[in-house]
């Protein structure tokens, strides 16, 4: 299976970089193919609703580091976003990425499994209910068979992170895809 892992933190050894390798390592032993997109370390254009990739032959008016991201999710089995919550929602550097998958959308949908690695400072599930309602949303409306959520709670910091089950569980569910 083909898998293309997506991720928002700007933090490279951050609470959802560490839940985001162990989902890859689990997925990795399972014999799965990973392609990762560090989003907040790519130049990856906001979507101005131009409707140019829907208007005529070019694509997206932004020739930037999505081109690659269009590739990998066209030829991909499956897809895995990995954000921190910030104010209740997945953070601008996935959503941004999210968006621009419009530009190629029908290309995209249908017959992929998707799952949702979030990470969060606060005690409280709820903390997530947007962001898992937003995903719930997007898989129904993308056709991909939702794997599941990890929202990993009390992960301020890798510290605290690694006092919990969640990076356990984000390897099972990789070893489980």
């Amino acid at each position: 299976m083909k898998i293309v892992v997506l991720t928002g933190s700007p933090h490279r050894s951050g609470t959802s970089a560490y839940l985001t390798d162990e989902f890859i390592r689990g997925a990795k032993e399972a014999g799965h193919e990973i392609q990762r997109f560090d989003g907040a370390f790519l130049k990856v254009h906001s979507c101005i609703a131009c409707e140019k990739c829907h208007t005529g032959n070019s694509g997206c008016v932004f020739k930037d580091d999505m081109l690659a991201i269009h590739e990998a999710l066209i030829g991909a089995d499956a897809v895995v976003m990995s954000s921190p919550i910030y104010y209740y929602g997945i953070n601008a550097q996935l959503k941004t990425i999210l968006d621009r998958v419009y530009a190629r959308n029908e290309e995209i949908r249908h017959g992929k499994k998707a799952a949702l690695l979030l990470t969060m400072a606060d005690d409280i599930t709820e903390s997530a209910e947007a962001s898992e309602v937003w995903f719930r949303n997007y898989t129904k409306y993308m056709d991909w068979e939702n794997a599941g959520v990890i929202s990993a709670i009390n992960s301020w910091n890798k510290d605290a992170l690694l006092e919990t089950d969640f990076p356990e569980k984000a390897y099972q569910l990789g070893k489980g895809f």
